[in-house]
């Protein structure tokens, strides 16, 4: 197992292969949730703990029953959303108990990270359209595999946190700014998304 190989894992995750400014998926909590940095702070962190868990617990159903017994095809995304489900039910209880106006900033877009495609997409990534390293340590062995695709979620989730608190802090300062009207609200956020996504796409040389 090479240190540099989870290195290459973790730049791609986060930066090369950046699930919301390179695959643009996930973008409703990335422009909903972004006008404030406590609130896109809340959804990163529920997010990153999201990707983490649901790879953790998906790669091993994938390979171990799935595989095994031939339902790919038929259980693979409803198995997956399922999974995602349970773990932001649990995620929306304990915020609704402890952190309450954290609860309540989020709004709909915590119960909506259960469709969110960003958490699916690792999940299927990780399994069905696995990177090449992936393949290569679960070859070698099924805990390799596990911590692969475990440590894939957990900096896919990064790199989500990243894109959001960038976001937010842009958006901010535009709050502040004389932004013509045409491009107020939503216009400015979608100039401000490609604007970052061209800076990210710079990553994708380096690996």
């Amino acid at each position: 197992m090479s240190i540099s190989l989870f290195m290459t894992i973790a730049f791609a995750s986060i930066f090369a292969s950046n699930f919301l400014l390179a695959k643009f998926l996930g973008l409703c909590p990335f422009l909903g949730v972004t006008q404030k940095m406590k609130s896109a702070m809340g959804m990163a962190v529920a997010v990153t703990f999201v990707m983490f868990l649901t790879s953790a617990v998906t790669y091993p159903l994938y390979m171990l029953v799935l595989v095994k017994y031939d339902l790919v095809l038929a259980l693979k995304t409803p198995v997956y959303i399922l999974v995602i489900a349970t773990l932001v039910q649990i995620i929306e209880m304990f915020l609704k108990a402890r952190m309450p106006t954290l609860y309540r900033a989020l709004g709909i877009y915590l119960p909506l990270i259960t469709t969110n495609c960003a958490v699916l997409g690792v999940a299927l990534l990780n399994t069905t359209d696995a990177p090449e390293e992936i393949v290569r340590l679960g070859q070698q062995s099924f805990t390799l595999g596990l911590v692969a695709a475990s440590w894939r979620g957990l900096t896919a989730g990064l790199g989500f946190a990243l894109a959001m608190l960038l976001m937010s802090g842009i958006r901010e300062r535009i709050a502040f700014a004389d932004v013509p009207k045409p491009l107020q609200g939503m216009p400015i956020a979608f100039v401000c998304t490609s604007m970052m996504a061209l800076a990210f796409l710079a990553f994708t040389g380096m690996l």
